[in-house]
Formats: structure tokens, sequence, C-alpha cells
């Protein structure tokens, strides 16, 4: 059969209306765009961690948790321990609610990193995933 009419014949069978299956082989991801969305998912990971620790604190400040605490503290006579109430104030929540975020994003980006160098080691031994794509 020659070329044009293995072409016509490929054209014609994409012009019905069924649907067609296509596999395909994830046989490399780039380091570096892995690198750079895993940073601003990463990023976008400790906002909303922040946020919800402020959210979380004004709660259990709205409903007097911290008060209450104090006054348990104070009432058993372990005045010592309510020195340690003074790391749940907000600033000090926030401040560590954005450390833990900023660990986060650096952890996280390195072992996205890592994780696609070692899937381009890996697909050069096996050939990578399949992945069957339909179309329809």
């Amino acid at each position: 059969m020659s070329d044009s009419k293995k072409n016509q014949a490929v054209a014609e069978s994409w012009e019905e209306d069924t649907p067609h299956q296509v596999m395909l082989a994830v046989a490399r991801v780039d380091p570096w765009t892995v690198m750079k969305v895993s940073f601003l998912l990463s990023v976008g990971f400790a906002i909303a961690g922040v946020i919800a620790a402020i959210v979380i604190w004004l709660m259990l400040d709205g409903m007097h948790v911290f008060s209450d605490i104090e006054q348990f503290l104070v009432s058993i006579g372990a005045d010592s321990f309510v020195g340690l109430l003074d790391y749940a104030r907000l600033p000090q929540v926030i401040s560590m609610a954005t450390l833990a975020g900023v660990v986060n994003i650096v952890i996280l980006t390195a072992l996205a990193t890592l994780g696609a160098l070692v899937y381009n080691v890996i697909t050069a031994l096996v050939g990578g995933v399949r992945v069957t794509l339909m179309d329809e």
C-alpha cells in the first residue's frame, strides 16, 4: 500500500464519529517545570495554612478557650504554666504558622524536584507510565 493510500485510510478512519483511543507514554518530566509548579502550589498551601491558623485562633478566642485555660491554671495553682499561654497569642501563632509554611515550601519543592529526577531515571530503564487517551 502506498503512502498516499495509507494516509487516506487513516484520514477516513478519523472522520468517523466513533471515539478514538491513543496510547501514550510519559517518557520524561522536566524537573525545572516540576520545581516551578510545586513551588507555586506550596506557596498556595502555606498561605492557606496561615489563614487557617488565624481563623482557628479567632474561633478559639471568640469561644474564650484561652481565658478559660488561664483561669483553670490559676485556680489549680499552676501559675508557672500560665506563661506558656504567651505562645498561644495571635502574633506568635501567625509567626509559627508562617515559619511552618516556609519550611514546607522548601521541603515540598525539593522533594517534588527530586521525584521528577528519579522518575526520569526510572523511565530510562522501564519506559515510563503508559496512558490511554480517548477522544469523545
